[in-house]
């Protein structure tokens, strides 16, 4: 059971691992040419960065708002699959045990219920801020 454990822990930090390393990479395509958030295409990172600070500027409370909210529906989606994942090994380590059995089928089931309203969350904030962007500009 340890050694199970210790895999599980190994490919999920490998898994956080790459994907941070992916989401700082900056995206070069072929042209040479760079993507800046909120800025768009540039052609050097040094004209990323002048005109990101701009933009950085220029953040107002509502999008600072809405990142707060993400970061919170993100936490919450995350503990989700992680309850997914933990009722799964409870289902498998159950041995036919019927306690042990509806148990784990009940965390499965919040679970999903919980990844659910998670990710209709996400949906309807993401939905109503930028109606309220749209409305305000």
């Amino acid at each position: 059971m340890k050694k199970l454990l210790l895999n599980v822990v190994a490919a999920v930090l490998t898994v956080f691992g790459l994907t941070g390393v992916a989401a700082m990479s900056p995206a070069v395509y072929a042209d040479g040419s760079y993507y800046c958030p909120g800025v768009g295409w540039v052609e050097n990172l040094a004209a990323c960065d002048q005109m990101g600070d701009a933009t950085i500027n220029n953040n107002n409370l509502m999008s600072t708002v809405k990142t707060i909210i993400n970061v919170i529906i993100g936490i919450v989606g995350f503990i989700a699959v992680v309850m997914i994942i933990l009722g799964g090994i409870s289902f498998i380590t159950s041995q036919g045990d019927s306690a042990k059995v509806t148990k784990a089928k009940n965390t499965i089931l919040y679970g999903v219920v919980g990844l659910i309203v998670a990710i209709l969350a996400f949906a309807i904030v993401n939905f109503v801020l930028s109606s309220v962007f749209s409305a305000g500009a």
